[in-house]
């Protein structure tokens, strides 16, 4: 059963962040704002998808799990995610309704090229990060007496981190021969970079949770991703303002 502070009497007031947990968070995304802005992808990879054509599973598959093992975007949300799962079962449904959002997105948005916003949608993508963690603190329960649907919420902001690479991939222009069968190796990519990734944090998350500070730390861990999540959408929007 998923843990609640809410519900265990441990949640303390939502106070403003401390100079201790917004200072390295705010260093970290300003010392790497073109990961921000390219959602993962690098120029070299950019050059790489532009100039191929045909099909060419195998490159693919590599920038997907590439693509998922850097996108940190993905593993904050991700970590939010599975904070306070811990049975394998209940890890696997939950990634599993992320990897179909995310997949799902990503292959009709690029192949039938829907056109949205990059900035929008990154920012949504920062506003998934802000829910998860403050789902995790049961603000929700504590506001306004609810609990959103976990799993639904999962599903949706999926959706939307698909989405998101889509847009980016859309302005790479890759070239319609074999399009259909590289978007699905990429897709492929991503799930194995995904489990490669969720296999190191629930590797850490292990030994921090035996650890007897785990729920002491765990409320100031969740604000620090919800500050995380803000500082996130504050590059988008002030990206989507000055383009």
């Amino acid at each position: 059963m998923k843990y609640s502070f809410f519900k265990e009497g441990l949640l303390p007031p939502l106070r403003p962040l401390g100079l201790n947990i917004m200072l390295p968070l705010f260093i970290l995304l300003i010392g790497l704002p073109g990961l921000t802005f390219a959602h993962g992808v690098t120029a070299g990879d950019q050059g790489y998808i532009q100039e191929i054509s045909g099909v060419n599973l195998l490159p693919f598959i590599y920038l997907g799990a590439k693509h998922m093992v850097t996108g940190y975007d993905h593993l904050l949300f991700l970590f939010g995610v599975i904070f306070f799962l811990y049975r394998l079962s209940h890890i696997g449904i939950y990634v599993s309704l992320f990897a179909l959002g995310h997949s799902t997105t990503l292959l009709l948005g690029v192949y039938l090229d829907i056109p949205a916003n990059a900035y929008l949608i990154d920012a949504i993508i920062g506003l998934s990060v802000v829910y998860k963690a403050l789902d995790n603190l049961g603000a929700f329960q504590r506001w306004f007496g609810v609990q959103p649907n976990t799993k639904a919420a999962t599903l949706i902001f999926g959706f939307f981190h698909g989405f998101g690479l889509a847009t980016k991939i859309q302005e790479f222009e890759i070239a319609p021969d074999g399009l259909l069968a590289n978007l699905i190796a990429f897709n492929v990519g991503v799930e194995i970079g995904q489990l490669i990734a969720l296999a190191l944090i629930l590797i850490l998350m292990g030994f921090w949770r035996r650890s007897p500070g785990f729920f002491r730390h765990a409320y100031h861990s969740n604000v620090a991703l919800m500050s995380g999540g803000f500082m996130l959408m504050g590059y988008q929007l002030v990206g989507y303002a000055i383009s």
